[in-house]
């Protein structure tokens, strides 16, 4: 089942966030210029937010400005339902303590495998080499999997250059409520881990091998991802340690290599391939990605990248080209904006919500 057709999920939040700021505060200000907004949901035709006050005191002040909030984002066409709550941060309450992933700390070995209780299925998203959009495909792929109905965790496991929570617009340092266990973050429908929310964005990760695995252990076993239908885990490029242990401790349902059809990264590719398979997991298929360009000008179709070798690479294997994606600047725009394409519902959402279905008619997802 798809939803928000039309106008698109990101469109109506706009739109919700456009109707709020035009409800002013008291002491000047509206609610989204205030950032006092948490949590805008939208799914189908029914909204839901969080007023945050600054205090207890104001947010007693604030139940007009809250029904008014619902008045508000109902006049909106297509909305069914508006459900608005205050919520305001107590004096009593004592600071959680942030989750303990120590630069260097390396735990215990797991014992047995390494796999999240509740979660269905693990797909990883992996490439022979860097910069061919493994990390684009893997975002937008969860979002085009979420939007179908799926319940959707995204592990972004590229510990040296974690690049989701750009794209998924977040840096908020995930909570712990003891310590240890770490509640993940939520964005555009999909559950959230990265290393990078838990350093500054310029910070550099320079860990030796141990180090990684500890992470990448406590990223995987620490979290509360809850129930989910599948987790993808956005792999670093390359064939290293996380690649080894995820495939010597997970029980994986199976992998995905991407790669641009440029003679180089195949190359590269054929060695993550190879990877998966003395791994013993199983490839699902390759994407293409950058697969063709098409001038928004006069429509001209350029194979900037080359032409047909994954798709020879495939046959070759006996695998499935699982897409076909275009060189597209709206990807990258929205990308780097923190609003991954598929939220859309143009040619690109489309094309990843078609990828989303042939996981899910095959019964993978």
């Amino acid at each position: 089942m798809r939803k928000w057709k039309g106008k698109g999920m990101s469109g109506t939040i706009e739109a919700v966030k456009a109707q709020l700021a035009r409800l002013p505060l008291p002491d000047g200000g509206d609610l989204i210029s205030r950032d006092m907004i948490r949590a805008l949901t939208v799914d189908g035709g029914a909204v839901r937010f969080v007023i945050e006050a600054p205090n207890p005191e104001t947010a007693r002040q604030m139940e007009p400005l809250r029904q008014a909030a619902e008045r508000a984002v109902s006049a909106l066409p297509g909305i069914r339902s508006v459900s608005a709550a205050l919520t305001a941060p107590t004096a009593e309450a004592k600071p959680k303590p942030a989750p303990s992933l120590k630069v260097g700390g390396h735990p215990t070995p797991q014992e047995g495998r390494m796999n999240p209780p509740g979660v269905k299925s693990m797909i990883a998203i992996g490439s022979g080499k860097g910069g061919v959009g493994k990390s684009t495909v893997s975002s937008n792929l969860a979002v085009a999997l979420a939007r179908a109905g799926k319940k959707v965790g995204l592990l972004d496991a590229d510990i040296h250059g974690p690049s989701q929570p750009r794209m998924f617009g977040t840096s908020k340092r995930p909570a712990s409520p003891d310590g240890k266990t770490i509640i993940p973050l939520q964005a555009h429908g999909i559950t959230l881990m990265s290393i990078g929310f838990m350093l500054p964005e310029d910070k550099a990760v320079v860990w030796r091998g141990p180090m990684l695995m500890g992470a990448l252990q406590q990223m995987l076993m620490q979290v509360e991802w809850g129930e989910l239908d599948v987790l993808l885990i956005d792999l670093p490029p390359g064939t290293g340690d996380v690649q080894l242990s995820l495939g010597q401790k997970s029980e994986l349902t199976g992998a995905i290599v991407v790669s641009t059809p440029q003679d180089v990264a195949l190359l590269d590719a054929r060695k993550a391939l190879d990877a998966f398979d003395t791994l013993k997991v199983p490839v699902l298929g390759l994407i293409e990605n950058m697969s063709t360009f098409v001038c928004p000008s006069c429509g001209h179709e350029a194979h900037i990248f080359g032409h047909g070798g994954v798709a020879a690479e495939a046959e070759r294997l006996n695998l499935p080209v699982l897409a076909q994606l275009p060189v597209d600047l709206d990807t990258r725009l929205m990308g780097d904006a923190g609003t991954p394409v598929a939220l859309g519902d143009g040619a690109m959402a489309e094309a990843y919500a078609q990828l989303a279905d042939r996981f899910i008619a095959g019964g993978i997802v």
